[in-house]
């Protein structure tokens, strides 16, 4: 365990409940393989900590952005292994197949790239292919799927094992989404006909898992649910559990007077004697820019006090003058319990999945088993 009473600003990140979720998930779609997905440092939560956790948790893939994140996933000790969700470069590719990591296909010129890398390194290469129903960014449209299944098995080396797509709008747009869960259905019976063994078949991420049925999936992809929040309601959202509490230190304690400018531009002005403290949090540690002045809040001390002013890059300022004690080393609740991860969101009118990946790396990550 790290030494927190070195840290102004710290995560704690709640492995025992991550798994949880996924364990909800299955509850709910009992068969169902599953894929954390732990791109962008594990939704803020940190990779190696995160991957590690999970590791033995009967998953198929730890879905990445990036092979630099397939290279840590790797380097962590782990046996389960990445799949790179979105288009790689072609020197990517090299390195995709030199580790046997599993990547999508998008184009017939990734098909041939990847069957001479195949045959460079005389490895098998696993993909899936990717089908654009309606997201319009990456994937194979449904009309150039005619034959592909020859060109496929055609090959040699690559060894197209899954399908997938990704919905769009599952979250705002019911029609359309489900006009893709049907464009979708069509794509994967089509490949079925052209002989293709399509052992993963997935399209529902966390904004559709508990709210849509796609009859020939078999697989999930997990972001904000298995960090706790599902996007759309669902009777299964209060089986989820947080799984990151944000923390920070007050460093100062100063009584500012009447009339007196708290932070850049004076956005706030004492209106009477001020109790202020200051913590050792800012926008550069994550708690966004975009909290200033909006009513933001942080818990400190059992109670709830208001952030003046603008967010600095290194700091904010709180008004304390309620507290009946408060003392400099005194620890505040940024995001958790009672000031949830939605309430930061709304806060700073962005969506769910900015608020955590913006928590950077200058802030340590504790797990918690």
């Amino acid at each position: 365990m790290k030494d927190k009473s070195l840290f102004r600003a710290w995560a704690e990140v709640d492995t025992a409940a991550m798994r949880s979720n996924l364990d909800v998930v299955a509850r709910a779609l009992p068969g169902h393989k599953r894929m954390p997905i732990v791109k962008a440092e594990a939704y803020g939560h940190g990779l190696e900590g995160v991957v590690r956790a999970l590791d033995d948790a009967g998953i198929c893939f730890f879905g990445v952005a990036t092979i630099a994140e397939a290279a840590r996933i790797r380097d962590a000790g782990c046996q389960t292994i990445p799949f790179i969700l979105g288009p790689c470069f072609p020197a990517e590719r090299e390195i995709i197949v030199q580790n046997g990591w599993v990547a999508a296909l998008s184009s017939l010129e990734e098909l041939e790239h990847f069957e001479s890398l195949g045959k460079l390194y005389n490895k098998p290469v696993h993909l899936h292919l990717s089908v654009d129903t309606g997201m319009g960014r990456a994937g194979l449209l449904p009309y150039d799927l005619g034959g592909i299944g020859e060109r496929i098995r055609a090959c040699d080396f690559v060894k197209v094992e899954g399908i997938y797509s990704h919905l769009s709008a599952a979250s705002e747009d019911i029609s359309f989404t489900h006009r893709q869960i049907a464009c979708y259905e069509l794509a994967v019976a089509h490949l079925l006909e052209q002989g293709m063994e399509l052992t993963y078949r997935h399209l529902c991420s966390s904004a559709a898992v508990f709210n849509y049925e796609a009859p020939s999936t078999n697989m999930l992809r997990l972001g904000r649910v298995l960090y706790g929040l599902s996007p759309m309601p669902s009777p299964y959202n209060a089986q989820l559990q947080p799984t990151m509490t944000l923390y920070s230190r007050v460093t100062l304690l100063r009584t500012l007077p009447e009339n007196h400018g708290v932070s850049y531009n004076h956005t706030y002005v004492t209106t009477a004697p001020t109790k202020v403290a200051t913590l050792g949090i800012g926008f550069a540690d994550g708690f966004s820019h975009y909290l200033s002045n909006n009513g933001s809040r942080i818990y400190l001390n059992g109670s709830y006090c208001p952030v003046l002013g603008r967010v600095t890059m290194d700091q904010i300022m709180v008004d304390v003058s309620h507290l009946s004690s408060v003392e400099t080393g005194d620890i505040a609740e940024i995001m958790g319990p009672h000031v949830p991860w939605l309430e930061l969101t709304d806060r700073a009118k962005t969506i769910p999945s900015n608020i955590v990946t913006g928590i950077s790396s200058r802030v340590p990550r504790i797990y918690l088993p």
